[in-house]
């Protein structure tokens, strides 16, 4: 499928699914804005996009209003348009009630996993409404099934995204434009909760006996976001490998 002429905003992606989102939209042709915290890794990133399509590379923070308004201001001077927005950004937080993490843990992730989604999506609306575009929020299998209590706030912030998801598809729908989810289950990617570096995370079971790979929620993403999908909004699309059915 091609997305030639597209212009399409990954958030974190300056690593794991993000990155494997931005290369696979440049693959096809697309414009493709890639945003992230880390300048070098960004710009990896951008040189695997090069062999396709040049990116426009934003380092920003999106817990700051100005830097989501900075990404959608520079994206519109370049390119004149937004079609596509795929929110990714999102981090790992383990906390315990017990151990009195929970609050400083639900205040950070909030911050990435949902009040970002929430803002950039925003900042995007008139735009994506102009070219009766698309948005797709890269959610979790964790906001439907609770693996162990320390990814507490964590599932509970992607069952936020995803009723936020439908929230918005049922908006914005009336102006042609779609809003999906697509929820992964375990995937081989090197993320890590920001506040144990030395994580090591623990095996999960799935009827394949398999994890995805990044490319492969990549494929799901492109798929969305292409005319193929012109009937699906307010949809959350499960690639788990059917670890939700082992968890059942």
């Amino acid at each position: 499928m091609s997305f030639k002429s597209k212009v399409v905003i990954v958030t974190g992606s300056s690593a794991g699914i993000g990155a494997a989102i931005a290369i696979a939209f440049s693959r096809e042709g697309a414009d493709v804005v890639i945003t992230g915290r880390n300048r070098e890794r960004l710009e990896k990133v951008a040189e695997e996009c090069k062999v396709h399509q040049s990116p426009l590379v934003i380092r920003a923070d999106l817990t700051n209003d100005r830097d989501v308004e900075e990404i959608v201001k520079k994206t519109i001077e370049k390119h004149g348009k937004i079609d596509i927005l795929v929110n990714n950004a999102g981090i790992v937080q383990l906390s315990s009630l017990v151990d009195d993490t929970f609050i400083k843990a639900f205040d950070q992730v909030a911050q990435i996993n949902l009040r970002a989604v929430i803002k950039m999506t925003n900042s995007v609306t008139p735009h994506i409404i102009a070219t009766k575009g698309n948005i797709i929020n890269i959610s979790s299998v964790s906001g439907r099934q609770l693996y162990a209590y320390q990814y507490t706030v964590y599932g509970m912030l992607k069952a936020s995204l995803d009723y936020f998801t439908q929230g918005a598809a049922l908006e914005l729908g009336k102006y042609g434009v779609r809003v999906n989810a697509v929820s992964p289950g375990p995937v081989e990617t090197d993320i890590k909760p920001d506040s144990n570096p030395e994580y090591k995370r623990p095996t999960f079971p799935t009827v394949l006996q398999r994890y995805s790979t990044a490319e492969e929620i990549g494929d799901v993403v492109l798929f969305l976001a292409s005319d193929k999908a012109n009937g699906i909004t307010g949809s959350n699309y499960t690639v788990d490998n059917g670890y939700l059915l082992v968890k059942s």
